[in-house]
């Protein structure tokens, strides 16, 4: 296999997960990692703030997308194009995971991750995507 070892994807979400990484050119790895500190890799997961699916993709931030969050590829795929417009617009994946956590208002404001929550969130997600990291 070359050095590489397999992501920790469930299998029935596997194509999804590699389909939206190439889609939106952000590392498989990563796409995981965000997955996993988000949802626990759970398609039924919620958040207070109504987020949901698999990657906690607000239902506006999808419909700027024109994708279903609550259609696990359609998820996936809003999830990895969103984080790529924020690593595009941040050229920092520090500050594109913080600005996925909590807005990208909030991180251009701070010029950090806004609070200790996000600041938790992004070391998790990088500590996550760090241990993937060549995963396939």
């Amino acid at each position: 296999m070359g050095g590489s070892k397999p992501c920790p994807i469930p299998r029935r979400f596997a194509a999804t997960f590699r389909d939206a990484a190439n889609d939106a050119g952000v590392p498989l790895a990563m796409r995981v990692a965000v997955a996993k500190v988000e949802s626990h890799m759970n398609s039924d997961a919620r958040s207070p703030s109504g987020a949901h699916g698999l990657l906690q993709v607000l239902p506006s931030t999808a419909a700027e997308l024109d994708l279903d969050t609550l259609e696990v590829r359609e998820n996936v795929l809003a999830g990895a194009r969103y984080l790529r417009q924020m690593l595009d617009r941040f050229q920092s994946a520090e500050l594109a995971l913080a600005a996925y956590n909590a807005g990208p208002t909030a991180v251009e404001r701070k010029g950090a991750a806004p609070n200790d929550e996000t600041v938790a969130y992004v070391a998790n997600v990088t500590a996550e995507w760090r241990r993937l990291t060549g995963c396939t």
